[in-house]
């Protein structure tokens, strides 16, 4: 499928390189012009007369288009939960309405109910989710039935999930590069696993000179009580396991000191912020400048359907931005054009997704087309600081992923009804209150 965008304002988010109007043109998922309208006929004279020739042509009337978001840290089948289990704090929240929840969910119901979510993804522009689950091989299904790019990492803890599945989901599904799917080391947290069992997963990332990804440091709690049990933070814990020799990183912290700051810096480990999920449960505000400060790349997460509610990246970028401002007491702290390369180009690489980051020959296919005739996005006086700042899913008018388009002007295309799958879930959450019953 080769397909031709035209007329277009491209924000590539490649360094340095600012809008401009011009092409992007897509073939085999991947593109191959992404230059302004006047440079065409070079690139024919190179490349030969036969790239006139697309399957499809479309028309972007001065819309934008850029690379699609990166959610860098969720649990996308926990849409079962959405408003289910809500203004509680976190201990509470996890350990008396989530656990038995999930106790209860099958393969089949997270396949159903990740479908769901990735509907969501959809519609707010995200290309790709970084995920954290229960049964990864139905996960990948579903990701890979609807055209969802998906990174899971393990989420290994001391009653689910074992190192020995860790391994072999890790050999299992990083296949090769062309697949939407691939697996990185992780495990829950250091509060939910034996010091053994953390000790194995930093055996396998040894093993596989891989990155280890972990949920660290979300509450002030946690982190009091990781230092009462080892004597250190969960930051310096963990990282005295040898957890993060080759890289990772971390999903909140929140409740971190300078010297945690200064270990993600030396080991190049990404700190992926949640802001929506740390605000409804009260966790805190992570010390995102700080972060930039010390050179610790930062991505951004929606964190699951449960904590949150809502899988919207427009609404985690300002929340990123605001909240890192009121913590500061700082108006001009954590610029908005910062904060939209954490959405893009660091929860890529934090995803080890390189080749997803920007719009470039050679990159894969993952963009969005921003409609700039909403009311939002006028007048035109800086377009990155709208979509951090005023932008919001209404503007979303596609969203295509390894040159697929999967979802375009309201309408999905992910080979199944969004009815079905509404339907679907509802028996799911009947059946499961039910038992809980």
């Amino acid at each position: 499928m080769k397909i031709r965008f035209f007329n277009a304002r491209i924000l590539t988010m490649r360094e340095g390189q600012e809008i401009f109007d011009g092409e992007v043109w897509v073939r085999d998922g991947k593109i191959i012009y992404a230059d302004r309208s006047d440079l065409v006929q070079d690139f024919y004279q190179e490349h030969g007369k036969e790239m006139l020739i697309f399957d499809k042509e479309i028309n972007c009337k001065g819309n934008l288009i850029m690379p699609g978001f990166k959610n860098a840290h969720t649990h996308t089948a926990m849409t079962l939960m959405r408003s289910m289990a809500d203004d509680l704090p976190l201990a509470d929240w996890l350990n008396n309405q989530i656990f038995p929840i999930e106790a209860k969910m099958t393969g089949d119901d997270i396949y159903t109910l990740t479908k769901l979510g990735i509907l969501e993804y959809l519609t707010s522009g995200i290309t790709a989710c970084f995920d954290m689950y229960l049964t990864p091989l139905t996960v990948a299904k579903a990701c890979e039935d609807a055209g969802m790019r998906c990174v899971q990492v393990a989420a290994v803890n001391n009653f689910s999930q074992s190192p020995e599945m860790v391994e072999e989901m890790y050999n299992t599904l990083n296949t090769g590069k062309d697949s939407l799917n691939s697996y990185m080391i992780g495990c829950h947290a250091e509060y939910t696993c034996s010091p053994e069992l953390l000790g194995k997963i930093s055996d396998l990332a040894h093993k596989y000179k891989a990155p280890v990804f972990t949920h660290i440091a979300e509450t002030e709690n946690e982190t009091k009580e990781c230092i009462e049990k080892y004597g250190m933070t969960p930051v310096k814990y963990l990282d005295s396991l040898g957890m993060f020799d080759y890289g990772g990183g971390g999903y909140h912290l929140v409740h971190v000191n300078d010297e945690d700051i200064q270990i993600l810096a030396d080991k190049g480990l990404y700190a992926v912020t949640n802001p929506g999920s740390n605000t409804k449960l009260a966790s805190g505000i992570a010390p995102v400048s700080k972060f930039l400060k010390a050179g610790v790349k930062v991505a951004i997460g929606t964190d699951g359907p449960a904590s949150n509610n809502c899988l919207d990246m427009f609404r985690e970028m300002f929340l990123v931005t605001g909240l890192a401002k009121i913590h500061d007491k700082d108006a001009s702290s954590v610029d908005a054009m910062e904060v939209l390369k954490m959405a893009t180009v660091n929860g890529a690489h934090a995803m080890g997704l390189d080749e997803c980051d920007v719009i470039a020959p050679g990159k894969k296919a993952d963009i969005i087309m921003i409609d700039m005739s909403q009311p939002n996005m006028h007048p035109v006086n800086n377009i990155c600081k709208n979509l951090v700042y005023s932008g919001s899913k209404q503007n979303v008018k596609m969203t295509m992923i390894n040159g697929e388009i999967r979802y375009m002007d309201g309408k999905f295309y992910i080979g199944q009804e969004p009815s079905e799958i509404y339907e679907e879930a509802e028996i799911i959450k009947a059946r499961i209150i039910k038992e809980l019953a």
